[in-house]
């Protein structure tokens, strides 16, 4: 008689991690490397493009999937973390892992985990069962061609880093979870540039100097091809639309003349270039046929929520969730581009490890109005309180109101807002996950 599966639903798993889980980040991958023996080692059977960086992940990630898709390779997504609903953390081709199968993997993983526990390095953080999950889902269920995988956090210890990729690729690096990856930015891309392997192409977006001369180093002492951008490859910008970025990219192999994104910022075409760049490594070194038509389909269609993410009109609602310093740069100076709005109304809530100052001082010109909120069973959430003050402490010039969760600052936001008024919900991926989903019940 077979043994009855311990988890029947998807809600019975995330309750489980919830009490089983380390709450903890515990940096290290003993607990990685012992599961993935265990398992037969399933990361052996697939091909990833591993992605690390503080800003512009997601977005790169999104495109590069984007286009291979396009290109008719069935492409494997590891992201984190989720704006819309926790499955879309693990996707094929757009899609996101169903409840059904979460639940097959976490029963075929549960053996494994209480041994762990009982006898081997102790439990899984919540990411660590995360990939876990993905790496069997994808080894085992799907057999996807490609697989993006996003770290979670830094780099060199990230439960993402038990898998020789295919190229390596490195967004934005800036200031961002100083407690567990350093205080300055060499420190920090240092972490990140753990992702390295010995012989593995490395695809460098990132502007800053200081960090990109460590990526620099790394690659050189591990003998890896690396191109950078604004040396190996460029982006240049023709026009701007409503709906569409459109630009030409040019490397080493070739130029595309003219592509196009739907993403806003300037910080996107960062991205597309990091994103294309990656692609040609794909095409140059491991045969993968990618056309220009692949390219202009692909880009074109790319969607990312919660990345200024247009959701209203008359009032203009943003979403976009930018949390750390280089982030609400990015969002700031796409705020100024639009330059369509009378007033802006901000939402914000933030995470208690954050450094608030530094974060929101680039926002602080540009807002006439703050409304002040804490997200929802998350315990990491600043209070509204005691986040009010500090943004009163720093902004003592502004209209500062207070409320105890978003859906009573989301209420007086529009109570409050003229037709030609910008809602701003910024600050953590988390608020901006709850705001969306409270506008899509409406």
């Amino acid at each position: 008689m077979s043994q009855s599966p311990i988890f029947v639903q998807a809600e019975d798993v995330l309750h489980w991690m919830n009490e089983t889980c380390a709450a903890k980040i515990q940096p290290g991958l003993e607990r990685m490397e012992w599961m993935l023996e265990k398992l037969n080692h399933p990361e052996r059977r697939c091909k990833f493009i591993h992605i690390a960086g503080t800003n512009g992940k997601g977005s790169t990630a999104a495109m590069i999937s984007s286009v291979l898709r396009e290109a008719g390779y069935k492409t494997g997504l590891f992201i984190s973390p989720y704006v819309i609903r926790w499955n879309e953390r693990i996707q094929v081709d757009g899609k996101p892992i169903s409840d059904d199968s979460f639940v097959k993997w976490a029963n075929y993983l549960y053996p494994f985990i209480q041994e762990m526990i009982d006898e081997g390095p102790g439990a899984p953080s919540p990411f660590e069962y995360w990939t876990l999950v993905a790496l069997c889902y994808f080894a085992y269920e799907e057999a996807p061609w490609f697989i993006v995988w996003e770290t979670g956090l830094g780099g060199k210890w990230d439960a993402t880093n038990i898998v020789i990729p295919l190229v390596s690729v490195f967004t934005q690096i800036g200031l961002d979870h100083r407690e567990f990856l350093g205080d300055t930015i060499t420190d920090i891309a240092r972490e990140k540039a753990g992702i390295i392997k010995s012989g593995v192409p490395v695809v460098s977006g990132t502007i800053c100097r200081d960090a990109a001369q460590v990526i620099k180093s790394v690659a050189e002492e591990k003998n890896c091809r690396l191109y950078e951008v604004n040396k190996d490859f460029s982006i240049t910008l023709l026009e701007q639309t409503a709906d569409f970025q459109i630009f030409r990219f040019t490397n080493i192999y070739q130029n595309l003349p003219s592509l196009k994104i739907p993403l806003k910022g300037s910080h996107q075409l960062q991205n597309a270039a990091t994103a294309i760049m990656t692609l040609e490594v794909l095409r140059q070194n491991y045969a993968t046929v990618l056309e220009e038509m692949h390219y202009e389909r692909g880009l074109s269609q790319v969607v990312w929520p919660g990345r200024l993410e247009k959701v209203g009109e008359n009032p203009f609602i943003l979403l976009d969730g930018a949390h750390n310093p280089d982030g609400m740069k990015a969002l700031a100076k796409a705020i100024q581009e639009l330059n369509t709005y009378d007033r802006c109304i901000a939402m914000i809530a933030m995470m208690r490890d954050k450094q608030i100052e530094e974060i929101l001082q680039p926002l602080i010109p540009l807002v006439d109005q703050f409304v002040i909120t804490e997200v929802a069973n998350v315990p990491r959430s600043m209070s509204a309180h005691e986040l009010a003050e500090q943004v009163k402490a720093i902004a003592p010039e502004k209209e500062v109101n207070v409320f105890a969760s978003a859906s009573e600052g989301l209420t007086f936001m529009k109570q409050h807002a003229l037709d030609h008024d910008l809602l701003l919900i910024t600050g953590s991926l988390y608020l901006v996950s709850e705001v969306r989903s409270l506008l899509t019940k409406e």
